[in-house]
């Protein structure tokens, strides 16, 4: 059977308590961190098995917490989770090599999210197929993800009685189950829109209430989002690794570039602190340093 999170985290579970003999709030301590980081491979990914986890892939995750002032307890808890974890599928005979054993301390350098400019978002549309069955649903899906900054698991998940047309609103579920309203522009609703058109002519549709569908009317996986998505991209010749999370990164950086307040941005992509949502202000320092020059008496 293939290894996934699920199984690695209940097995880890059992060895922290039968072996380990840990209290059971160093166990949920350590079940909530790994929690982090395989949300993290999931939405950037959709990696489900943990032994496929590398080092390089790890600085990265450590990296993007250490845009967010976490206290330096709590960062050195984290990296110790994870040593921990993937110490444990190591010894349990899942891995031949500990991606966590070359872990710096959780200081390292911010590594920045990868985004998409206007034009290669355009690109990317502009290769659609619209001829095809699912062309308008996978324009409507690209125009959702990239306006509205959708994680990709709120993709899916998305109902048509989530879509407020008339108030411009869609509801989203996100994390933890918290709804949130989420502005949507006349692009995306008018995808949508010419899309429902061809949902309708599906000759079955099993999930009444979802928006986006596969042709046997079923919900989408999250696996076939990230398919979608990179098909598209190498038709359209965009070279950089992108996934269906790029989207909500470049929806939150040409916002904030923009001069969007960073509230409203936070808000809208569901984010619990604001300090997650900075990591935006992060992207292009170089138009900071121009306005310096620009305007300041002393530059």
């Amino acid at each position: 059977m293939a290894l996934t999170w699920e199984i690695a985290f209940r097995n880890f579970e059992n060895y922290l308590r039968l072996e380990k003999s840990l209290s059971e709030n160093s166990i949920e301590g350590y079940l909530s961190d790994m929690k982090k980081v395989e949300d993290f491979f999931m939405e950037q990914e959709n990696e489900t098995d943990p032994s496929a986890v590398t080092g390089s892939r790890l600085r990265e995750f450590i990296g993007s917490f250490g845009s967010s002032n976490l206290n330096a307890r709590t960062q050195a808890r984290l990296l110790s989770s994870i040593r921990a974890f993937f110490r444990f599928l190591l010894i349990d005979g899942e891995i031949k090599d500990n991606p966590s054993s070359l872990l710096d301390s959780p200081r390292l350098g911010l590594k920045l999210p990868q985004v998409l400019t206007v034009e290669e978002i355009d690109n990317i549309i502009g290769v659609i197929d619209l001829s095809r069955p699912d062309g308008h649903r996978n324009k409507a899906i690209i125009e959702t993800l990239y306006g509205c900054g959708l994680r990709v698991s709120e993709l899916v998940g998305l109902k048509l009685t989530d879509v407020n047309a008339s108030a411009g609103y869609v509801v989203i579920t996100g994390k933890g189950g918290k709804q949130r309203l989420v502005p949507i522009g006349r692009r995306a609703l008018k995808e949508i829109d010419l899309y429902r058109t061809d949902r309708n002519r599906l000759p079955v549709i099993i999930d009444q209430n979802i928006v986006f569908l596969n042709r046997r009317g079923k919900k989408l996986t999250r696996a076939m989002i990230f398919t979608i998505v990179r098909d598209l991209a190498g038709k359209a010749g965009i070279k950089k690794k992108i996934s269906p999370h790029t989207f909500r990164h470049s929806f939150a950086t040409h916002m904030v570039e923009a001069g969007a307040d960073l509230r409203a941005v936070q808000e809208m992509l569901g984010h619990e602190s604001i300090t997650t949502t900075e990591i935006y202000t992060h992207i292009d320092r170089s138009y900071l340093r121009d306005t310096l020059i620009m305007f300041h008496p002393r530059a």
